[in-house]
């Protein structure tokens, strides 16, 4: 079988007045209906959960990380236990990052060159080496239907001159990265870069659009600059990209964003944000997000969200929940992860019936109108809080 018999995607309808898609991406593991947002199983687990738990709430694909199963357990134990789809007992399909973000973002003392990144393990110092090669290698070995290829991602705020230079290297470990690959039964996703610099998100685009790839991410957004000026950059990179391959717009999974990157093409979403924020004790409603340790919900006896067909709001109560929370058991993060998993799937799920109805102008007008997301200095203040918790232990 060649990749075109095991890969293709068919983009069954658009909308009219917007850059929506809805689709269907067909791997060997089965078909993923766009758009759609992935789950995060960092280390073979979406955290808290189980692969049943994970299948109950609609996902039909998973993403797992190169640079954290690298070192933990091993990409070599995980082939030899017939790979990630067998040995976290999830079989439907898995899509692996290059490592390249955490290898960038977990050590200040990593050495980039053009040959690859040689870095220490955020887990006990070792030494290690990363090159185009060697990420496609770690993935093969690791078994996921679609692989990413070994980029650079420029921090938020760059230099042009460095933006540039990040980005030329990212397409050179890109045609590395094709001429490594081995297994046709993986597909392979180039990543556009080029910071925030319009004409250089368009040369990225450009030039991985031109590349054989089966599919084109978008790095290097969501890395700390204002909301309206990723939705720019967004727009400015789909505009570049074929229409016949998916989207893939990384690392991103507040409500907003998700509707707001369906507006402008994207098909495929990750984030860590449901799981994180769910063993935190935040969960998402329609309205926003509520924080399930506040006083006000210790006698309130509804669900997280009135009308959630998730196992947390049909069986318990914001009380139960935030008891839970507050006497730090297990089943309270669970739950709430449970509850942020489900919300961001359903509202994939929303969103696609409203392209598929010619209904997403609307759909995303009355969504933007009701959810209320977090500002951009709350955000700051918990990003500054979280790292002084992190500091204490």
């Amino acid at each position: 079988m060649t990749q075109a018999d095991l890969f293709n995607f068919n983009l069954v309808h658009r909308d009219r007045s917007t850059g929506a898609r809805a689709g269907h991406l067909h791997t060997p593991h089965g078909a993923i209906p766009t758009p759609v947002f992935m789950p995060v199983g960092t280390q073979a687990t979406v955290k808290t959960l189980s692969a049943h738990d994970v299948a109950a709430l609609g996902a039909s694909i998973i993403l797992s990380n190169t640079y954290h199963l690298f070192l933990r357990p091993g990409s070599e134990l995980i082939a030899e236990l017939g790979g990630l789809h067998r040995f976290m007992n999830w079989h439907r399909p898995i899509l692996t990052d290059s490592g390249g973000f955490q290898v960038f973002s977990l050590g200040a003392t990593n050495v980039i060159d053009d040959e690859g990144v040689t870095f220490r393990s955020h887990i006990d110092g070792s030494r290690h080496r990363f090159t185009p090669e060697r990420a496609i290698t770690i993935q093969e070995q690791i078994g996921a239907d679609i692989v990413m290829a070994f980029d650079e991602c420029a921090p938020y705020p760059a230099t042009p001159e460095y933006t540039l230079a990040a980005m030329k290297r990212t397409h050179r470990w890109l045609e590395r990265c094709i001429r490594a690959k081995t297994r046709p039964e993986q597909a392979l996703f180039g990543i556009v870069q080029g910071g925030m610099y319009p004409e250089l998100r368009r040369q990225s685009a450009a030039f991985i659009a031109e590349q054989p790839v089966v599919g084109c991410a978008i790095g290097g957004l969501g890395v700390g600059e204002p909301k309206p000026e990723m939705y720019d950059m967004l727009a400015v990179t789909t505009a570049e990209l074929p229409q016949h391959k998916p989207r893939y717009m990384m690392g991103i999974g507040s409500p907003e964003d998700l509707v707001e990157g369906v507006a402008r093409g994207v098909d495929m979403f990750d984030c860590v944000q449901p799981t994180r924020l769910g063993r935190h004790g935040s969960a998402w409603t329609p309205d926003g997000r509520i924080n399930l340790l506040n006083a006000h919900w210790a006698r309130d006896d509804q669900p997280i969200q009135v009308g959630c067909d998730c196992y947390a709001c049909a069986n318990h109560t914001r009380a139960y929940i935030r008891h839970l929370l507050r006497a730090e058991e297990s089943l309270g993060q669970r739950l709430a992860t449970i509850h942020n998993v489900r919300f961001l799937i359903r509202l994939m799920e929303d969103v696609r019936a409203a392209i598929l109805a010619d209904n997403f102008a609307a759909f995303r007008d009355d969504f933007l109108r009701r959810f209320q997301p977090v500002s951009d200095a709350v955000r700051a203040a918990q990003r500054e809080a979280y790292g002084r918790r992190k500091e204490r232990g």
